[in-house]
């Protein structure tokens, strides 16, 4: 899975450098990045798509560069990011798939969106959920925690609401599109995409049921496009 062809020499610089990064007791009481890696990756379902295989390895890959001790904890400012340029790195060292690189990018880029799935909006609830293979962005996120404090209540809060939600209502047919927009007489050009996506949040979030609503809601939120 993830040694196939030898493939995991050709990190062992990146995982060596997650031996002895501490990280905070009160979130990792398991011990440091390298040891809670380890942990994640005995979890790993079988058999295991390579692209979560590989996200899995990787979700922290950025932790030891971004380590510091603040005066409240330890802190890794900034380490989802780094961690996705040290993973693009990687995956192109590797050889792999665009398909595959996006996918374990993606893992990588939004392991810790998780933690905010109470707080967010729905538009951007039902879009988080949304992404392509958004099953291996769940199992990573339930592995991440049975690794680390244990607390599954943001996955089974994820499951729950994914659950309640029909299809039609987590991917509802647009109530316009940019021919709609034209029509109307708006021009052509980059300011659709914010147009129609506006709509769409208003839609996902249920302020707007109808193509006529949406009309009227473009109008009065971008009269100068008009």
């Amino acid at each position: 899975m993830l040694n196939e062809s030898g493939l995991l020499r050709e990190v062992l610089p990146e995982i060596e450098a997650m031996k002895g990064v501490e990280q905070p007791p009160q979130f990792h009481p398991e011990g440091d990045v390298f040891v809670h890696t380890l942990l994640l990756l005995e979890r790993l379902p079988h058999p295991c798509p390579i692209t979560l295989a590989w996200g899995a390895l990787l979700h922290d890959v950025g932790k030891p560069a971004t380590f510091r001790v603040a005066p409240d904890r330890i802190r890794f400012d900034g380490h989802v990011d780094v961690g996705v340029k040290i993973a693009e790195e990687i995956c192109h060292r590797l050889r792999f798939s665009n398909d595959d690189t996006d996918q374990i990018l993606a893992l990588v880029d939004n392991h810790m969106r998780f933690a905010h799935v109470q707080q967010m909006k729905e538009s951007t609830f039902k879009r988080f959920v949304r992404m392509p293979r958004f099953d291996e962005h769940l199992q990573l996120h339930r592995m991440d925690c049975e690794a680390s404090h244990g607390n599954l209540t943001s996955y089974n809060f994820t499951r729950e609401k994914m659950a309640s939600m029909p299809p039609a209502v987590m991917r509802p047919m647009p109530l316009i599109t940019g021919d709609d927009l034209i029509a109307i007489g708006y021009r052509p050009g980059p300011q659709f995409k914010k147009i129609l996506a506006a709509v769409e949040d208003g839609q996902l979030e249920g302020r707007l049921q109808t193509k006529n609503e949406a009309i009227a809601f473009v109008g009065t939120e971008f009269p100068s496009e008009g």
